[in-house]
């Protein structure tokens, strides 16, 4: 498999807080990674690191020459008021592949068209953003994150933000994509990355690498600092917390 990205002891964080501490990781073309761990333990991080938006205070991080990344945020930054259609968020995604102050050509505003059917908004793209949905901003800021056909596409707590109704679509068009893109996706919802991806990493301030997703229990409890079960429901399990260790109260 050919590399696309690789973290080796990598130190990171702000200013004197150390969030991540000698983190090795390695993303594969077509790979589906998962990053699981608690609140606090760095994953957004370890993400800015991959993005190239923080840079390491130790180690080194390396990526494919020319490689080109979608990214889709845990919190969307579009000012709603801002008069932008869905066409227009869309065709962002393909701003570095048009010559300045030309329009899109056929083939762009071909595949913006194909993206937008994909996630299920042709109805919408000459709508606002303002009159979406938090639910449809979400599909279509995915759209502009895999307009360009990026190498690897990664989300931070996507499923935070799709509506119910396309839940179980937003994972479909996952994997589809994947059939093109390596996926980093990041999620507090252990079920749903494990029905999912290839290969999962539980970041806790270290990182601790899971080639495959048959993953035992006692492996979860350690890493994922809190005991857990899943259970399955069709294609979306769900989590189940085991009782946590008890501890005697003083009188």
């Amino acid at each position: 498999m050919n590399k696309l990205i690789g973290l080796t002891h990598v130190t990171a964080g702000y200013e004197r807080k150390t969030v991540l501490r000698d983190v090795s990781l390695t993303v594969y073309e077509r790979d589906f990674l998962g990053i699981i761990g608690p609140n606090g333990g760095g994953k957004t991080t370890l993400l800015r690191v991959i993005l190239g938006l923080l840079a390491p205070q130790a180690g080194e991080v390396c990526r494919k020459e020319g490689l080109k990344i979608g990214y889709l945020p845990q919190m969307s930054q579009i000012d709603r008021r801002f008069p932008i259609s869905v066409y227009e968020v869309i065709a962002s995604g393909l701003a570095a592949e048009k010559p300045r102050f030309r329009g899109y050509n056929a083939a762009q505003r071909q595949r913006i068209e194909e993206v937008a059917r994909q996630m299920g908004l042709e109805e919408l793209v000459h709508r606002s953003v303002a009159e979406l949905s938090g639910g449809q901003l979400q599909r279509v800021l995915l759209g502009r994150s895999i307009v360009s056909r990026p190498e690897v596409l990664i989300l931070d707590e996507p499923n935070s933000y799709v509506d119910k109704r396309f839940e179980s679509k937003f994972y479909q068009l996952l994997e589809e994509i994947n059939h093109e893109s390596a996926v980093v996706l990041v999620s507090h919802d252990i079920g749903t990355v494990l029905s999912m991806v290839k290969n999962i990493a539980c970041v806790n301030e270290t990182l601790h690498y899971h080639a495959g997703t048959d993953i035992a229990a006692d492996w979860l409890d350690q890493n994922y600092a809190c005991p857990i079960e899943l259970v399955g429901h069709g294609n979306l399990p769900h989590r189940v917390l085991k009782n946590h260790p008890s501890t005697p109260h003083e009188p």
